[in-house]
């Protein structure tokens, strides 16, 4: 068995008062999985922490068996890609350089403007290419965003691609498209991906793996079964205080939905 591509060791941050973690967890090439939790329950701050945003305060980040703190900037862009929840980027710059913006560790990149516009392609936002970053709507700015997290990772194998709610601004079709494009891209590529959803569904349709965040701590980590993730909705439910129903398509897809609140035990 390989090494893990990522490893978490009693991991831990503090921000102000609160305390999040200890998170202990391994992550392995080409995996896809799914961060889940209420709203403030330390799912962005487990990422940043992931992503070097945030130092432990104890406990260990280890990218590909050396701690996350020594890699080296430009190595480490090489080795993961972060897509954050905003989408914002301080000028009004060409669409066409924020995508390159991916590309910025290569002293040399010859096939920067070919990959730019494979990137653009792929993250359906080709034809915003040669318009001003600042002009663009949210859901085109977040399609921008995504192209530079390809071009970033294009040309790299068994990388670590990290995004933070990447398809909230988008409408339903879009959603499913750049969903299919992020995890096929992945896919080729041996990359895995960790991605902090609030859609449900999402996560039990794309996913393979779970990691249930709560009040700053790891409060599971368990496999999508085939058959719908019932094992997963029952962890699910306890985690956000609701019953969930769910139901097969004609196509044989699970869809899920939140109906009640919890009755207090």
């Amino acid at each position: 068995m390989s090494a893990p591509l990522l490893v978490l060791e009693q991991a831990g941050v503090r921000l102000g008062r609160q305390d999040f973690g200890p998170f202990t967890l391994q992550v392995a090439a080409g995996e896809h999985i799914a961060i889940l939790g209420p709203s403030g329950a330390g799912k962005s701050t487990l990422m940043k922490l992931l992503a070097r945003e945030l130092a432990p305060v104890r406990g260990r980040v280890l990218l590909q068996g050396r701690a996350l703190a020594d890699w080296p900037l430009q190595a480490l862009s090489r080795r993961r890609a972060v897509l954050p929840q905003g989408h914002d980027v301080a000028f009004g710059l060409p669409v066409d350089l924020v995508v390159a913006l991916g590309r910025v560790a290569l002293a040399h990149d010859p096939q920067q403007a070919r990959i730019v516009e494979q990137a653009a392609a792929l993250a359906r936002a080709q034809h915003l290419l040669g318009r001003r970053f600042d002009t663009l709507s949210g859901g085109e700015r977040a399609r921008v965003q995504l192209a530079r997290v390809f071009a970033q990772l294009w040309d790299e194998e068994e990388a670590l691609v990290m995004v933070d709610e990447p398809l909230a601004a988008l409408d339903p079709g879009l959603q499913l498209q750049l969903m299919d494009a992020m995890l096929g891209f992945a896919r080729t590529r041996g990359h895995a991906v960790l991605a902090i959803l609030h859609d449900v569904n999402q996560a039990l349709r794309d996913f393979e793996r779970l990691l249930l965040v709560q009040r700053g701590a790891l409060a599971g980590d368990m496999a999508v079964d085939v058959a719908g993730g019932s094992g997963a909705l029952a962890a699910l439910e306890r985690l956000y205080g609701v019953r969930f129903a769910s139901a097969m398509t004609a196509d044989g897809e699970c869809v899920t939905a939140a109906v009640r609140a919890l009755e207090p035990a």
